[in-house]
């Protein structure tokens, strides 16, 4: 199996540049291994008139202030930019972080862009072409060039990248669950990312994947699995009602972030409830994180879950069986 990485994905919806800072560099002093901001140019919770900063700018300004930990873009919706441009700015920021970036890809999901700012919003198929265009055009371009492409929605002639990105072959990330989308990344992607789910239905995520990589002649072994949740973690479970109490002044009974919770309560039971994925083979955790920032989450988090998930794959006794599929639903409030 290959070596479990755990990271934090912060997003960017914070009031100034100290705050999502301050977050990235808490998880560079707790070991974490990734950091990443997503693409929405407005933000995706909070109301339309919302912090939200550019992600690739702050991405590029964050990555010059931390020295270890990856430094990703989870995802950049492909109807927001020329692939061309995306690429210049991953080969930028892989220079600024000294070969730590890492670009993820999706077709997009609802943004409050499309109607504050008049941005298009192709319909879904023509996206999912685009992403098949935008890979290939990444891929050409990161290599230096010179690089010709004839797509139905980009067309690039004798194109160059210079400098190239650090990282001989920059990390490819897909972002979604969709059947085409898996289709797609498995022939392109690096890294595979979606949101929780439980565990029944990642298994088929799982599968479809798996089928679409025999077609296409791909080793699915190559794609690295990768899963953002959340979890509100206590060191007693007598902490929790107030905690989840707290929790729930942030976020209305109806809000799309709960489902995202694998757990609310101890290490212990965060340990557990991960524990049929990393049977399933994700090998890239990534604890969501929004402000306000919970310190005590992420530090239990790092302390407590994290060295047990890793001992889980040295092949001690107690590993978890890698053919058993079943596991708890996700957490709810």
């Amino acid at each position: 199996m290959p070596e479990l990485r755990f990271g934090v994905h912060s997003g960017q919806q914070y009031a100034s540049f100290s705050e999502g800072l301050e977050l990235w560099q808490l998880a560079e002093e707790l070991g974490y291994d990734w950091c990443s901001l997503f693409d929405h140019l407005r933000p995706p919770m909070g109301g339309p008139d919302g912090p939200c900063f550019e992600g690739t700018a702050l991405l590029s300004a964050l990555a010059a202030r931390t020295e270890r930990v990856r430094c990703a873009l989870l995802v950049s919706a492909v109807a927001w930019r020329h692939p061309a441009l995306l690429a210049s700015a991953a080969a930028t920021i892989d220079h600024v972080s000294g070969g730590r970036a890492e670009i993820g890809i999706g077709t997009g999901s609802a943004d409050l862009a499309h109607t504050q700012y008049g941005l298009p919003h192709p319909p879904g198929r023509v996206r999912l072409e685009m992403l098949e265009e935008t890979a290939t055009v990444l891929r050409g371009l990161w290599d230096g060039g010179p690089f010709s492409f004839q797509g139905k929605h980009f067309q690039l002639e004798d194109a160059y990248l210079r400098p190239a990105p650090v990282q001989r072959r920059l990390p490819l990330v897909f972002g979604g669950a969709g059947p085409e989308l898996l289709r797609i990344a498995a022939r392109h992607a690096d890294v595979w990312n979606s949101l929780l789910a439980h565990p029944d239905d990642y298994r088929d995520r799982c599968a479809t994947l798996e089928r679409h990589c025999a077609a296409a002649g791909r080793d699915p072994g190559e794609i690295r699995r990768s899963m953002t949740f959340r979890a509100l973690l206590v060191e007693r479970e007598d902490e929790l009602p107030a905690r989840l109490a707290d929790l729930r002044r942030s976020y209305p009974p109806d809000s799309p972030v709960w489902p995202e919770y694998v757990v609310f309560g101890t290490p212990e039971q965060c340990v557990a409830a991960l524990q049929p994925y990393l049977a399933l083979g994700v090998t890239d955790f990534l604890f969501g994180a929004r402000p306000p920032l919970d310190r005590v989450s992420l530090t239990l988090f790092a302390e407590r879950v994290v060295p047990e998930l890793r001992r889980m794959t040295e092949g001690t006794p107690d590993a978890p069986d890698r053919a058993h599929l079943g596991g708890p639903h996700p957490g709810r409030p």
